[in-house]
């Protein structure tokens, strides 16, 4: 289960993607592309899981705490998850466009 700070996080790194994006300013542009901002995510949580990978392999070896390898992929667990969660509501806004009629 993730911890409030988690949770926390998670929703400050939401806020500022939308307002990096220009999310509700109408079209700009000078804002990020939808696919640019979609490559930036899925790289942040492959970044996420690089760290958990090597805090990981550390605390293997004997040079990390059990409780940075736990936050670690804790962090990673709440990046997927929210990834998945936007994945699936524009799969379901495009399905809702596709099923308007002309």
């Amino acid at each position: 289960m993730a911890s409030p700070t988690i949770a926390a996080n998670a929703y400050a790194n939401l806020a500022r993607v939308l307002e990096n994006s220009g999310a509700g300013k109408g079209s700009e542009a000078t804002g990020q592309s939808f696919a640019s901002l979609l490559k930036d995510a899925v790289g942040s949580v492959m970044e996420s899981g690089r760290k958990s990978d090597a805090q990981t392999v550390a605390m293997a070896a004997g040079k990390a705490n059990v409780m940075d390898v736990v936050t670690a992929v804790a962090d990673t667990d709440v990046a997927v998850s929210t990834l998945v969660s936007v994945r699936d509501r524009v799969i379901a806004a495009y399905e809702d466009i596709m099923k308007m009629p002309i």
